[in-house]
């Protein structure tokens, strides 16, 4: 075997021993920070500043893996237009990243406004044609590989949600702001081995929900709570009952609150990948996570690539 070949085949065993797939959104992003999100009035609101970066959960899950040097794969719907160039262009500098990408049509773009609390409001300008497409066969061989596959919400992680069960890979997956009713999550929770959410949404104590999750077969279920930090339920070992996990949040000035969410999962899928436990593991995510809270992009490894 010849040495560029030998080197292929140590790192796809690699990637098939520890590597993490992720299936979902990537975006081209206008953030405009503002003193207090606009009243539901016509008015006029001074911004505090604006600028444009790589958005998505999906890139930034991928990103902040990448960066924590978890070999990572992202399969994601980018257009054929100047925002999607971009993006590619971005995407394709993040060492260790490795991307899969199908031609949407059209690239995510979303207008957020944000305040200097972590308040957001999202405005979806644009959104990639997601149809049913040959294309997925590449998304589903690769999960068999996976050391654990990440599905977000999309169109696409949902179509393929019965090959990622039957590859009998870890499947997490984050279900955002969920209200415990939408029902387009369902399949993503009753799927998932992990979940994962944040409390904006689903009410003032998300305990006795995530142990309905876990009680539902999945071993860990986590809500992040913003500066409270975050709290999970983990099944029991054995027999007893599931128990209750908190961690909290990281002391850091804020720049922007976008990707803290996702740094979050990716450093606590990166450390129980390693071997940790979920105390320890959710120390890692409110350390990753604080890292993407200090910088005005999704992680700070986008900021001399943007």
């Amino acid at each position: 075997m010849g040495t560029d070949a030998a080197a292929h085949a140590a790192g796809r065993e690699r990637r098939m021993t520890t590597g993490v797939v992720v299936s979902g959104p990537a975006s081209w992003n206008r953030i405009v920070r503002v003193e207090h999100l606009p009243e539901p009035v016509p008015h006029m609101q001074f911004a505090l500043g604006d600028h444009e970066t790589v958005g998505g959960t999906s890139a930034g899950k991928a990103i902040g893996l990448a960066a924590l040097g978890r070999p990572v794969e992202l399969f994601t719907l980018i257009g054929s237009d100047p925002d999607g160039d971009r993006l590619r262009e971005i995407l394709g500098r993040v060492d260790g990243l490795e991307l899969d990408l199908v031609d949407g049509a059209r690239t995510e773009r979303h207008l957020n406004l944000m305040t200097p609390h972590g308040e957001r409001v999202s405005i979806y300008l644009s959104t990639p044609d997601d149809a049913d497409r040959p294309d997925d066969h590449r998304l589903t061989a690769a999960m068999e590989d996976a050391a654990a596959i990440v599905l977000d919400l999309s169109e696409r992680s949902r179509r393929v949600i019965p090959d990622a069960r039957a590859s009998g890979r870890p499947i997490w997956t984050d279900l955002q702001d969920y209200d415990g009713k939408g029902e387009f999550h369902r399949p993503f929770l009753d799927a998932a081995d992990v979940v994962f959410m944040n409390g904006d949404r689903i009410g003032p104590e998300p305990v006795a929900f995530l142990r309905r999750v876990v009680d539902d077969g999945a071993r860990l279920a986590v809500c992040t709570l913003g500066p409270a930090g975050a709290v999970a339920v983990a099944a029991p070992e054995g027999a007893g009952r599931a128990s209750e996990h908190r961690v909290d949040a990281v002391p850091v000035d804020v720049v922007d609150a976008n990707g803290a969410g996702d740094a979050f999962l990716a450093g606590v899928l990166h450390a129980v990948l390693d071997g940790a436990g979920v105390d320890a593991a959710l120390e890692v995510g409110a350390q990753h996570a604080a890292s993407a809270l200090g910088t005005a992009h999704l992680h700070p490894t986008l900021e001399p690539l943007v």
